[in-house]
């Protein structure tokens, strides 16, 4: 019981609502009843085309803001966090159930949620903001393009009802029905993102998306009621219209993969999962560093990853998908006066009020119109500002960016984030391999004063010689070194100068004990100097301290240099 209850006081789990509501005003309340009430209008459009462009339909995406974001907003770590759906998960879902159908989806789902739960709970909410930008930045691009990419068939109308998810084959499928245009589909796709565009010039508040679909819904009911004309398909057309409050439902724990075990599919998911739970992690954290920096807050990192699992494990049940932190959606909270989570609890009540009693109103919805502000979408994540900036600096963060970008718009996005991470780290070692040195001395060496002026010849005993390593003795550097000292002929007495070895991993021991054993068995002598605490400890954990002798281990060269003369002329004797 005693281990339960430390376990759970080290959970690092801090909702920020409890902490907002303890200093609660009336103030406070009026800005984020109008925050949550824009919000939840701008979320409107935006969760019925992420639903859509999923593969699912809009009642999904409604219940997904609704739910997800009301538990994101009550046990989030940050202040300001809207949850719901968003563009980066469509291409995932997409190809999920094409593969493992709408069951298979949930059971994604569902492990992606545990894992951030278990990523929160052993704080691993740090690390995770580490990712190496050029990846983020290239795996976005990629979505932002399949996003895209996938829009094609419903603003050209071209009536595709069985489009290839391949990108390439997509783009083959829509070439051979190019003559199939329906040129109202595309004049709406067009007036739409016009209207997108150009409402920022009109109202800063006022969302585009919205006003484009409120305005392009209108024009196709008219042109049916008065001129007889049904120009396009609308969302009524195509997909069950939301109706009622969401209804709990177990999700399909079996058979997603052909008739096979649980056991069995739960292996075949599990990479997707992986990959939602970082996607989402990823995204929601970088939300709330971006909102932390506009509000001047400090958001929770490990109990943000909570809160986003929990929604994960939830919505499932509801027949939801999955949810993350929206970048766009928050920026709008704080940029109308949202401070507290209560705006984001707002914004859900505002979405459940669409879902009870606008259904009607949402299957009048022209598919272009969605098909336009999905473009918009995608475009607003392209960063392709950011990518030209990017092409200015290094090669290998450019290499980065734009292998993760293409293998998420040819490939799949778990394959891109795999490959991507093992290049940066791969680049990443090479990098430290270049700054990292290992230099033999003989005769005299140059004693450099840090912050002193001037710089000491040393004389270097006759039979010693130095090894000076600068920079981290990992796995790298080990091998490295262990060509060097293989191919000398080595002096009776080395001294292994390490003052600037800031870590040494284990290949780093398993190389320098490989090279004591060795100079102890051919009669000669090893010296460590300048040996930080930090080394020190990890080479006396190993046994190498004893091997050398405590007298042979020192934190200066000039020590060094004296210790090797006395044994010098020992061994002359």
């Amino acid at each position: 019981m005693k281990k339960l209850k430390s376990l759970l006081s080290s959970i690092d789990f801090d909702p920020k609502i409890a902490y907002t509501l303890r200093h609660y005003s009336r103030e406070l309340l009026m800005k984020d009843l109008m925050a949550g009430v824009i919000v939840g209008i701008v979320a409107i459009p935006l969760a019925i085309a992420f639903g859509i462009a999923s593969g699912v339909g809009p009642t999904e995406g409604l219940v997904t803001a609704i739910i997800a974001g009301f538990i994101i907003s009550v046990m989030g770590g940050s202040r300001v966090q809207i949850g719901g759906p968003t563009g980066a998960f469509i291409v995932i879902i997409y190809g999920v159930i094409q593969q493992f159908g709408v069951g298979g989806l949930a059971i994604a789902t569902i492990m992606a949620g545990i894992m951030l739960v278990l990523m929160g709970v052993f704080k691993l909410g740090t690390i995770i903001k580490f990712m190496p930008y050029p990846i983020i930045v290239g795996f976005t691009a990629g979505i932002a393009v399949t996003i895209f990419s996938t829009q094609m068939n419903d603003l050209f109308g071209l009536g595709i009802e069985d489009v290839p998810a391949n990108f390439i084959d997509k783009w083959v499928c829509y070439f051979q029905n190019i003559a199939n245009i329906n040129w109202w589909s595309l004049g709406i796709g067009v007036a739409s993102i016009l209207i997108i565009v150009g409402t920022p010039y009109i109202s800063k508040k006022l969302p585009g998306s919205l006003l484009a679909i409120v305005v392009m819904t209108a024009l196709c009911w008219a042109l049916e009621r008065f001129a007889g004309i049904h120009p396009v398909a609308t969302i009524g057309d195509l997909y069950e219209l939301p109706s009622g409050l969401p209804e709990f439902r177990l999700p399909q724990l079996g058979g997603v993969t052909g008739g096979e075990s649980l056991w069995a599919t739960v292996q075949s998911l599990l990479p997707t999962a992986f990959t939602i739970a970082m996607l989402g992690a990823i995204e929601s954290l970088l939300s709330a560093m971006v909102a932390d920096g506009v509000i001047g807050s400090r958001h929770n990192s490990n109990t943000e990853l909570m809160a986003q699992g929990v929604a994960n494990i939830v919505v499932p049940f509801f027949g939801g998908i999955p949810a993350t932190g929206a970048i766009a959606r928050t920026m709008a909270n704080i940029n109308n006066g949202g401070r507290t989570p209560v705006a984001g609890i707002v914004h859900t009540l505002v979405l459940l009020l669409v879902l009870l009693l606008l259904g009607g109103v949402v299957g009048a919805i022209p598919m272009p119109c969605l098909a336009g502000v999905l473009i918009m979408v995608s475009y607003n994540m392209s960063g392709w500002r950011t990518i030209r900036s990017m092409c200015r600096q290094s090669r290998s963060d450019i290499t980065i960016l734009f292998t993760t970008m293409l293998l998420t718009i040819i490939f799949d996005l778990t394959i891109a984030i795999e490959v991507g991470l093992v290049l940066a780290v791969v680049l990443f070692v090479r990098r430290i391999m270049e700054t990292s040195r290992i230099s033999v001395l003989r005769d005299e060496m140059e004693l450099h004063h840090d912050g002193e002026e001037g710089d000491v010849q040393l004389a270097i005993p006759k039979g010693v010689e130095v090894y000076e390593i600068e920079g981290p003795f990992f796995f790298g550097v080990a091998t490295k070194f262990e060509e060097m000292t293989r191919a000398r002929n080595a002096a009776p007495i080395r001294i292994i100068r390490m003052r600037k070895v800031s870590f040494i991993d284990s290949t780093g021991l398993h190389n320098l004990e490989i090279f004591i054993e060795s100079a102890i068995q051919n009669g000669q002598q090893v010296i460590l100097s300048g040996v930080s605490k930090r080394v020190y400890d990890s080479i006396e954990r190993v046994g190498l301290v004893a091997k050398i002798g405590q007298e042979n281990v020192l934190d200066h060269i000039d020590k060094a240099l004296v210790r090797a003369e006395e044994l010098a002329k020992h061994i002359e004797k």
